[in-house]
């Protein structure tokens, strides 16, 4: 038998301005994890091991809380029956766990006030309450997805990825004293400094798949734009000579994957209304229209551009921002005039509390369409939603009180096995949701005790 040829995880096939990664290859794993992620064996013996597939993280935040009643499962570990707005992952509750009884004391208020939303989303992925202001001194902590960065990011093309449904101010007031940049991301890199999400699926994907020099990327992008010309059509020539040296099985997974890649180009260029223009300066500038009118296509088409972005190995983690603090987005596909935030105050009224419920359950479906995109993948023995951890929730319950205990958390794949899904775990009330972080970061390899106001790790997660 003549031994296929052995592949880096840097592997590309390049074109004009192109440069598409390849997927994870048979034999690839071996070479995933340096001596950096070795020497985290030390941390609970969880983290990745020299074979292992790589493991990626990602956070989705969803703003205004949940309808608790409606998201709450009533029955504790296996035996437990999902509420009407987790209904839609009833195909993926062997892979997601429901994490009860997690709080995010730092956005609580204090002697600051108000600015309850905006104290949210500053604390959800650092744990440590933002400093008091409306101008450029800001203050909130390093966020855990930009402590993954540090740790994981020089293994990939990208550190991190920070991807959003709705783009939001950076400067000025938006919530009750607090600046808008704390309103508008989950993710900071340095405790004055946040790392501004995309909203643009087009933007988002030249960045995956862009490569060469400026003016070849250009060149690139106006080609495709104005012939309508995939991509792909740039590297055609690498990727034959490729599948050369693959087995049957690689052939198929090269194949499948960018089909993928394809295909979510084609949602992106999709809208034949969406024409480019030229600026003043005669040069090509993407339309705003290039963001889906449709929510629903716009999270599901940003979930696929970050499966891409784990499949190809272009980074291990992510952000996802569903909405803004305080989002007052109204969804006419689901017949709601009324904004998200408005409703969200509910004052016991059952007519705003329905409404709640199906605007909840309209993102856990656009959610379940994310798990399903990751399940698909296969690597070796197990699938990239087996090596990933993904949440996904709010750092507020009940938004009618403002309520940071208690959160609707989810968590979903298996951490590279191990993780034991498929329960609804109920955690000691007041559990600090930073213990679920750094628990995760250790099963990413990253080696560290703490992270915001955590006070421990949490336990029965493990197999």
């Amino acid at each position: 038998m003549i031994p296929h040829r052995r592949f880096s995880r840097r592997t590309f096939l390049r074109g004009l301005g192109a440069a598409v990664a390849v997927p994870l290859f048979d034999g690839m794993a071996l070479e995933v994890a340096p001596a950096a992620q070795l020497a985290a064996e030390a941390v609970d013996g969880l983290a990745p091991k020299a074979g292992d597939a790589p493991r990626r993280l990602a956070f989705m935040f969803i703003p205004n809380g949940a309808h608790m009643p409606a998201w709450k499962p009533t029955g504790v570990g296996k035996d437990f029956d999902l509420p009407s707005i987790l209904e839609p992952l009833a195909d993926w509750r062997g892979s997601i766990n429901i994490l009860s009884g997690l709080a995010q004391d730092q956005a609580r208020a204090g002697p600051e006030g108000g600015g309850e939303h905006a104290r949210t989303t500053a604390t959800f992925l650092t744990g440590v309450r933002p400093f008091l202001t409306a101008g450029k001194d800001l203050r909130a902590g390093v966020s855990v997805d930009q402590i993954a960065a540090q740790h994981l990011g020089h293994l990939t093309q990208l550190s991190s990825l920070e991807l959003g449904c709705a783009p939001g101010p950076q400067a000025g007031e938006c919530d009750t004293g607090y600046a808008c940049a704390y309103s508008t991301n989950i993710s900071w890199r340095t405790p004055s400094t946040p790392v501004v999400k995309e909203v643009n699926p087009a933007a988002v994907f030249d960045r995956l798949f862009g490569g060469g020099a400026r003016e070849e990327r250009r060149e690139s992008e106006s080609r495709r734009r104005h012939l309508r010309q995939s991509i792909l059509d740039f590297v055609l020539e690498d990727a034959r000579s490729l599948r050369g040296g693959l087995s049957a099985n690689d052939r198929r997974k090269l194949d499948e994957y960018l089909h993928s890649v394809r295909e979510v180009e084609r949602r992106i260029l999709a809208p034949p209304a969406k024409k480019e223009a030229l600026s003043e300066e005669g040069k090509l500038v993407r339309p705003q229209e290039a963001v889906p009118d449709d929510f629903g296509e716009h999270m599901r088409l940003m979930g696929d551009l970050m499966v891409l972005a784990f499949q190809s190995d272009a980074t291990r983690v992510c952000s996802f921002m569903v909405g803004n603090a305080g989002s007052n987005r109204g969804y006419q596909e689901l017949k709601i005039g009324e904004g998200h935030h408005w409703l969200s105050h509910h004052g016991n009224s059952a007519e705003k509390q329905e409404k709640i419920r199906q605007i909840n359950r309209y993102h856990v479906e656009q959610f379940a369409y994310i798990l399903g995109k990751l399940s698909s993948v296969t690597e070796g023995d197990s699938t990239l939603l087996d090596n990933t951890m993904l949440v996904y929730g709010s750092g507020i319950s009940d938004g009618d009180k403002h309520a940071h205990e208690d959160l609707p958390i989810l968590l979903a794949g298996r951490g590279g096995g191990t993780i034991d899904t498929g329960r609804h775990i109920v955690y000691k009330d007041e559990t600090p949701l930073m213990n679920l972080y750094v628990s995760l970061l250790n099963r990413a390899g990253v080696p560290i005790e703490a992270a915001g106001d955590s006070k421990g790790k949490l336990t029965e997660l493990s197999i």
